[in-house]
């Protein structure tokens, strides 16, 4: 086989710098419940550690059937990762809601509850314009950027208008296809490459 082709199958992240705003696209063969295929959208990176939350991991259960203040809000919920799946996270495009974090420009990250619950019963806050996570995606200090070296991620780019649109079942091939060159083949291969 031609070296040049080989090389095109040949997992090798695209970037080494993560920003927050970014999102990781788990490499074709990464397994586990919670990261395989997963697209994450970072909130936080630093020197501490890195917190994200993975977009297109859905959860059976909706707002009103998890949180008892959001009883009647019928809002998706998606599994944000492994810790804490006990709490309830939220972004949203309201800076207005007090003690919220921006994140980028038009993504805010939590915030008062009770200003949020009021805004929501009022539909000051409409689907399109936020977005809840069961739990949260965590990396110790250094630890993502070990992930990245071991070509564990990719590192793309995701607009507000697209972060807010609950992702189909073909997110993470369509995000690793806008990667574009070999990302494109990438996003092709089998979950199992022995059932191909």
């Amino acid at each position: 086989m031609d070296e040049q082709f080989q090389d095109l199958f040949k997992i090798r992240r695209n970037r080494k710098k993560i920003e927050i705003g970014n999102i990781l696209i788990a490499e074709p063969f990464l397994q586990g419940k919670y990261f395989s295929r997963s697209v994450i959208f970072m909130v936080e990176h630093d020197a501490k550690g890195s917190i994200g939350f993975v977009l297109n991991k859905p959860m059976v259960y909706t707002t009103s059937e998890l949180v008892t203040e959001l009883a009647g809000l019928e809002y998706p919920v998606y599994i944000g990762g492994p810790v804490e799946q006990n709490q309830l996270y939220y972004l949203h495009t309201h800076e207005e809601v007090d003690g919220t974090l921006p994140v980028v420009p038009g993504i805010f990250w939590g915030g008062d509850f009770l200003k949020l619950t009021d805004m929501l019963r009022k539909g000051e806050i409409r689907p399109g314009e936020i977005r809840f996570f069961a739990g949260y995606s965590g990396w110790g200090a250094r630890q993502l950027e070990r992930e990245l070296e071991e070509n564990t991620w990719m590192v793309g780019d995701i607009t507000p208008k697209r972060f807010f649109e609950f992702p189909d079942k073909h997110f993470w091939e369509t995000s690793m296809s806008e990667l574009g060159g070999r990302y494109r083949i990438w996003a092709n291969f089998p979950k199992d490459p022995v059932m191909n």
